[in-house]
């Protein structure tokens, strides 16, 4: 069997470049494999801020599974889908990854030092190669499903671990979920007419 694209491809020297195939067997293949560094660099980044700083606690938050189904359309299309059909440049699409990674940072209820969510960073890096690489190869959609359906398992172990299963959120976090929903939607809708827009320019160029 020739596996020549898929090691060309899990090259990080074409981390930033378009993937030479685009079946989804093949996506999926791309986006399992940054997903395990992923799970290993957010070992590394939990264990070197338990080793750096004192007194720190790997932060764990429950989400609602609202929140947590709908972040997925939510952060692909606002930091990765939005600057590359505004832009086409893959610089604006890294810059975008970059800002999403860092705001895991926040993923806590306590904003100190000590409890700051310094594995998600580690966990999300390779992930922004993933994304920006499925975007720009016009597989956006793929993007989308991928990391709804990692939220998913993620909210299925926390449901069967003995936390906490929310549905929706209460008080505050009712609207913000709400919010989530109808802003992923909206933002769908509008991604996709821009998707149209462009396809129709670059038919009408040809």
């Amino acid at each position: 069997m020739d596996f020549s694209n898929e090691l060309h491809d899990l090259n990080p020297r074409f981390w930033l470049s378009r993937y030479r195939k685009t079946s989804v067997l093949y996506l999926l293949k791309m986006g399992i494999f940054y997903l395990i560094i992923g799970l290993g660099l957010q070992q590394v980044g939990n264990s070197l801020a338990e080793h750096v700083i004192a007194n720190y606690q790997v932060p764990s938050v429950p989400i609602s599974m609202t929140m947590g189904l709908s972040s997925g359309p939510l952060e692909e299309i606002i930091f990765f889908g939005t600057p590359f059909y505004l832009n086409g440049n893959y610089l604006m699409v890294l810059a975008g990854g970059i800002l999403w990674s860092l705001l895991h940072v926040f993923n806590t209820n306590n904003f100190t030092v000590t409890n700051l969510a310094y594995g998600s960073v580690f966990f999300t890096i390779p992930h922004i190669f993933f994304s920006l690489r499925t975007w720009t190869s016009g597989k956006g959609w793929f993007a989308v499903l991928f990391h709804t359906s990692w939220n998913l398992i993620v909210l299925g172990f926390q449901c069967t671990d003995g936390s906490k299963c929310i549905a929706i959120g209460n008080g505050m976090y009712f609207y913000l979920d709400l919010l989530a929903v109808f802003s992923s939607s909206f933002l769908t809708i509008v991604l996709y007419r821009v998707y149209r827009h462009n396809e129709k320019i670059h038919s009408q160029s040809q």
